[in-house]
């Protein structure tokens, strides 16, 4: 039986409005939030990322997961393993790292030989939400985040981040508060 909660959770995911950041773009109907039955042996609370779907799942019960799509690190920047989120920022701020900058001078040039640190926005790469992924209570400076770039989602392209739909991510900020456990398998 679905609880009241479920269904009304379940029913505002499905009404998020569809991204209108890239002309003729539509996110292919599988990466939409949705929920989904899920596996029992994770507690409420907990966030699993399954990299060859392209998928994130929030467990929002025992047996019920919301499932959304995400886009997530290119060939050798793929990350995988246990985190904490250990903070959460609204319409975040955002420099690359310097290994970014030495990787792709082209598009991060701005960047080089300064402090520079984007402002918060809708032109920010990390869009509308961050989720900041820790272990051994440190910042891996990788995270869960919005995107401008909605074509990412289903694909391997990032930087090592996990790229969500920017309605997507603030539906899951609101539900994974600092401290839960995110595995990435």
């Amino acid at each position: 039986m679905i609880s009241r909660r479920t269904f009304v959770a379940a029913a505002a995911a499905a009404a998020l409005p569809l991204p209108a950041l890239a002309q003729g773009f539509e996110l292919a109907p599988r990466y939409r939030p949705q929920q989904v039955t899920f596996s029992k042996s994770y507690a409420p609370g907990q966030v699993l990322i399954v990299p060859k779907a392209h998928f994130l799942y929030y467990v929002s019960e025992p047996g019920v997961a919301m499932r959304y799509g995400v886009g997530l690190g290119k060939a050798g920047q793929e990350i995988s393993g246990s985190y904490v989120i250990g903070s959460r920022k609204e319409w975040p701020t955002w420099r690359p790292t310097d290994a970014m900058i030495e990787r792709d001078p082209q598009a991060y040039g701005k960047f080089k030989d300064n402090d520079y640190v984007q402002p918060g926005g809708p032109d920010n790469p990390l869009g509308a939400r961050a989720l900041y992924l820790y272990r051994d209570g440190r910042y891996t400076f990788n995270a869960i985040h919005g995107t401008t770039s909605p074509s990412s989602i289903g694909h391997s392209v990032s930087n090592g981040c996990v790229r969500m739909i920017n309605e997507h991510v603030q539906d899951l900020y609101q539900r994974v508060p600092d401290g839960a456990v995110v595995t990435v398998l």
